[in-house]
């Protein structure tokens, strides 16, 4: 949007012309044409000299009157109309800060679309936010990507994770449903609610494995997650939307990020605070110091099922093949 002036009359001699001062520059310049064309054929004597000196006169009025009007008009334009023109910009240019602002505050900075494996441009956006924070949340279901991001960032940082209950069916129905649906027809709910309850495990064992990585690891099990996936860090969210079941259902759902300014930030870390503090969760800390022994005590906790070092070592080789194949797809270094 532009605050020149335009229109009809915006040129300077189109002005005169639109003006009183116009038409007397008219009647002068046609007076003084008429005069000397009519001296010119007059014998020579006083009318004749007298009608040439009314049209040089009247030519040299013409001239001057032009002159002056041409420069006042310019000076009224710049006196006048510039101010609005300023005013006008100012105005359009406060109006496109506020928008921004608004754009800032509940519109997301990125957005990625669904696809049928880890889109690069996504994760490395994610790994450089890890990169930067200190403090880094995870609400989802498995926490196996927490801990592979964990692994591959160069930093060191607190991690906060709220998980699914793998004891609770119900917390696991809302991801099993949506795997139906991408899955088709051919999907088996009971096949998928097995697979899940391993990934959990799977990411349990990741999580450990990740321990050395972070100062301390608060992981709080609940049994009624959002669907939703949330990725917090110091200056982002990024928001994974499992419940959108519009158009086209792809294994990596639609992801927003959100910048620390928005709106959205602040409530989405409000709400992970009051989920991860509830006094409903099953809490615990895994911390560099923690055993072999106290982890597997823990497990047994979690899920309800036993874990001995034979199985502890398949879960673990799982999540790091798990790892390998998504730090490639994603090409993130390994």
């Amino acid at each position: 949007m532009s605050a020149e002036a335009g229109g009809i009359r915006s040129n300077l001699i189109q002005e005169l012309f639109w003006t009183r001062t116009g038409l007397l520059l008219l009647i002068l310049v046609v007076t003084s044409g008429a005069s000397l064309a009519i001296s010119s054929q007059m014998d020579s004597g006083a009318p004749r000299n007298f009608l040439t000196a009314v049209g040089t006169g009247t030519l040299i009025s013409a001239v001057v009157t032009f002159t002056q009007t041409l420069i006042t008009s310019r000076s009224a334009q710049r006196a006048l109309l510039q101010p609005v023109i300023d005013e006008s910009r100012k105005a359009l240019k406060e109006l496109s800060e506020e928008y921004r602002a608004l754009d800032r505050e509940f519109f997301p900075s990125h957005v990625f679309e669904p696809t049928a494996g880890p889109d690069p441009m996504f994760n490395q956006l994610m790994m450089q936010d890890l990169e930067r924070t200190r403090l880094y949340c995870f609400r989802g279901f498995a926490g196996r990507y927490a801990a592979g991001r964990v692994l591959l960032s160069q930093t060191e940082c607190e991690l906060r994770a709220v998980l699914a209950d793998p004891r609770d069916d119900n917390a696991i129905s809302g991801r099993a449903r949506y795997l139906l649906r991408n899955e088709g027809v051919d999907g088996d709910y009971d096949e998928i609610q097995g697979r899940l309850k391993e990934q959990i495990g799977i990411g349990l064992v990741g999580l450990y494995a990740a321990r050395s990585r972070c100062s301390r690891i608060d992981v709080t099990i609940v049994s009624d997650p959002p669907l939703d996936r949330l990725e917090l860090f110091d200056d982002s969210a990024w928001l994974t939307l499992y419940s959108n079941t519009a158009g086209v259902l792809r294994p990596y759902p639609r992801t927003l990020r959100f910048t620390e300014s928005s709106f959205l930030y602040s409530m989405e870390r409000a709400e992970f605070l009051r989920i991860s503090n509830s006094k409903a969760g099953y809490h615990f800390v895994i911390t560099p110091g923690t055993s072999r022994n106290d982890f597997l005590a823990l497990f047994e906790k979690i899920t309800g099922e036993t874990l001995s070092n034979d199985g502890y070592g398949e879960l673990e080789e799982k999540f790091h093949t798990f790892r390998r194949e998504f730090s490639a797809s994603a090409q993130l270094r390994s």
